[in-house]
């Protein structure tokens, strides 16, 4: 599902990676509001005046950090669901292509998760977050209630509190979880499911 917008490129696409990427740090550090541009030149070792040749605002940064992120996670969903699995094989592959964006894009993850309700309330262009968050619930809701139809999870689920709580434990891993680290994300995905997994499951 993509987020319509794109951002206007009009510098060397590398530069404005490494740029995107020291943003999103301090961003996701300091909080969205108590960044200023000044911050991000300072830590990318240039003068503020000059981050305005590659974006026209802070607010455009933030938001094609948080568009390329989405992006590509709905990338992913969408082939994941258009796969034409079971619920369990969807749940499974969903978790799993979750912690692999944390992995590739853990700083705008948290930055989503401390700064979204915010963001909706307050900035007309950040938008996309909502139609974002209404479509997130509606994949996992109609995955778990798909699983309690054909017999795969328990007939006594709550969907909607199972919904939150795979929403919220998936999603704060970006808190802790450092890229590069002792885990992989398809290995702490794992073990996220074998925990989740028993609940859930019937028992056979």
């Amino acid at each position: 599902m993509p987020t319509k917008k794109k951002p206007q490129v009009t510098a060397a696409p590398a530069r404005r990676r490494e740029l995107l990427d020291r943003a999103a740090e301090v961003f996701a550090e300091q909080g969205y509001n108590a960044t200023t541009v000044r911050r991000i030149a300072d830590d990318a070792g240039m003068l503020a005046g000059s981050l305005y040749y590659y974006f026209d605002s802070k607010d455009a940064m933030l938001e094609e950090i948080l568009r390329t992120f989405l992006d590509e996670l709905w990338e992913q969903y969408d082939t994941v669901l258009a796969a034409g699995l079971g619920p369990s094989e969807t749940f499974r592959s969903l978790v799993t292509e979750s912690f692999l964006a944390i992995d590739r894009h853990r700083a705008a993850v948290e930055i989503y998760q401390n700064e979204a309700k915010q963001l909706i309330a307050q900035e007309r262009r950040f938008g996309f977050l909502e139609v974002s968050q209404r479509k997130f619930e509606q994949t996992w809701l109609s995955t778990l209630e798909r699983g309690v139809t054909e017999g795969e999870f328990r007939a006594d689920l709550d969907t909607k509190v199972t919904y939150r709580f795979v929403r919220d434990t998936v999603w704060v891993a970006a808190s802790w979880y450092r890229p590069g680290g002792q885990y992989s994300p398809e290995q702490i995905a794992r073990q996220y499911l074998s925990m989740v997994l028993d609940g859930i499951a019937v028992r056979t």
